[in-house]
Formats: structure tokens, sequence, C-alpha cells
């Protein structure tokens, strides 16, 4: 049998009315009587009707679709963010396209080309953590497709972002785990390609400062993300003539690992060493024992994200506003310090 698609005309046809009316009634235009509408609706949804998009989108220049391009989904911090995002995107009438590039630099080109060939009205996007080069999300700028970064962003770009004070949570937490008489904190950082990283380290280097301890660079490791290697970075660590007694990860998904470790050399936590981890991960309560962490406003990350977005689609491209929101942290203290 050959497939029919349900058009305007099949819904005018079996109504005797004419296309423009069925084509208002659809779209909820005032000019319509209140009884047409409903009929023209009831007989849509028993058809199986279903808009056109695609010559809707030739028409208007328009597909009402916007991309996310997020770096993983392992852990709960991306997976919220976009359930923030599409919340507000669905409440004004847009659909949205995801992709995750796996940590990955050259997956992460390929995601940009997908929303090209979809032709997005615009992305929100979180770098991965080897992206050095910004020439494949520049392409945006160019044909005048708006991008929103959010978490991590790029600063060569003059483009809306929506970040967290990651300072003034790194400082929080190393700051607490001072005032609990820890002396010798360790910091599991990110790779230094990412902008969260740099500012969550000099965090940690203004609360040793506060608190007049010396800055040790032996206790800094910077690593890229990959938790099968935080049984390296913790053994060695352990190994020092002097070992830490605290330890502050970079990643809640890290921290967790770093207890993992820690509890497999049979030593305590907290007794023996604290640990603090970043983000409010959803396993972060569940653990034994549970995580100190400084948790972010996930959801509105996406949420504001995705109106800065939606803001800039509406406006003109004279018109758009290089706008910079930093979110605060809250630090939660649990079990583990």
């Amino acid at each position: 049998m050959k497939r029919h698609q349900v058009t305007i005309v099949d819904i005018a046809k079996a109504l005797q009315l004419s296309k423009s009316t069925v084509s208002r009634a659809l779209t909820g235009h005032p000019s319509v009587k209140a009884d047409t509408r409903q009929a023209v609706l009831e007989l849509a949804e028993k058809m199986d009707y279903q808009r056109n998009m695609l010559a809707i989108s030739l028409i208007t220049r328009k597909t009402n679709t916007i991309g996310i391009i997020v770096p993983e989904f392992t852990s709960s911090y991306f997976p919220n963010v976009t359930i923030g995002a599409q919340e507000v995107a669905s409440k004004a009438g847009y659909n949205t396209v995801i992709c995750q590039s796996n940590e990955s630099y050259e997956t992460e080109v390929a995601n940009t080309k997908v929303m090209l060939a979809n032709q997005v009205d615009g992305i929100l996007v979180s770098l991965s953590k080897e992206t050095r080069n910004f020439d494949h999300l520049k392409i945006f700028q160019r044909k005048g497709i708006p991008i929103v970064f959010f978490n991590r962003v790029c600063d060569d770009m003059d483009v809306p972002k929506v970040i967290v004070d990651d300072f003034e949570g790194a400082f929080k937490a190393v700051s607490h785990l001072l005032e609990r008489g820890r002396k010798r904190i360790a910091h599991l950082s990110g790779p230094t390609s990412l902008r969260i990283s740099e500012k969550r380290l000099n965090g940690y280097k203004a609360a040793l400062k506060k608190y007049n301890v010396p800055y040790d660079e032996s206790l800094v490791i910077p690593y890229d993300l990959n938790t099968d290697m935080v049984h390296i970075y913790v053994t060695h660590l352990l190994s020092l003539p002097k070992p830490p007694d605290a330890i502050f990860a970079i990643s809640d998904p890290t921290a967790i690992e770093i207890i993992q470790v820690i509890k497999k050399k049979g030593l305590r936590v907290p007794e023996d060493i604290a640990v603090v981890g970043f983000s409010n991960d959803f396993a972060s309560g569940l653990i034994h024992p549970s995580l100190t962490t400084v948790a972010q406003p996930v959801k509105e990350i996406g949420r504001t994200a995705a109106q800065l977005l939606i803001d800039q689609i509406n406006r003109d491209l004279a018109d758009w506003k290089s706008i910079i929101r930093v979110l605060k942290t809250e630090l939660i203290v649990r079990e583990s310090s």
C-alpha cells in the first residue's frame, strides 16, 4: 500500500472548509469560531494529522528546534541540565535535538554537523575535555545561528554563557576541610584545557592562603577525568612521605572513586582521609560514607541557558548580547568530611 500523509487538504475536504480556515484553526488564530476550531482539532487527532515541519520551516525559515551538545551522560549532571533546558524550550514551542560528544573533540565536531544538517535555530554547548580548537563552533556565528555555552565554556567566542562560581565553590570546600583541622589537602584537578579546572584550582589555592597553609605542588594532580586512573593517583598520594589527610576532587564521580580506593587500602573516610567532591551528583548521597560536595543548581543552569538562547533567536542579529550568567553554589556537608 502506498503511504498517505494526512494533510490540511484532507481535513478541509472532510469538513467542507477552506484550507486557510483549517490552517488558522490548527494554529489557534482568533478569527476562527470556537466550534469550528474544535471540529478541526478533533478530526485532526482522529486522522493522525502531523504538521509538515519541513514545509513550515521553508516558509518561516525556522525549524523551532534547538540543539544541545554535552560531553557525557555518565553522571547525573548533564542529564539534569538537559531536563532544565527542555522545560524552557518546550514551553516556548521548541523541540530539542540532543547529542553527546563522549568527551571527544572529533565527535563534538560531528555533533555540530548534525545540528547544521537539522537546521537548528540555535544550540547550547558544553565543551568536551579535548576541545582546544573552536572553528566548528564559530561556523554557527558566521551563519547567524545563536550559540550559548554552559558549564564548560569557550572564552574565545563573544556569546552568552552560563556558569557557576567555580572559584567560590572550591574555596568553600577547601575552607571547610581546613576548618575541620585538615592541613595536607590534595587536589585531583581536571584537564588544564578546561576553565573550570583552573577556577577550582585557584579557589583551592586561595583557601590555603587564607588559612596560612603553604601550597604544596606535589599534592595537586591534573587528570583527564578518566576515573579508571584515580586508583593510580590516590595510590601515589598515599605513598608520599607525608600523605594527605584530605582530598578535594574536581567532580563527584572522581570523589566517589577516591573513596572506594581509600577503603580498599584499609583506611577510613573521614577519620584517616576526608573527601570532598563537586557537583552533588545523584550518587553522592547514596554511597557510604555519603559525600560532602559542592552543589550546583543544575536544572537552573539548563533553564537559564535555554532562555538566553531563545532570547537570542528572537532578536535581530545586531541586537545579540553576550550575557554571562554566574549562578551560586552551595556546600553540602555529609559524612565524608
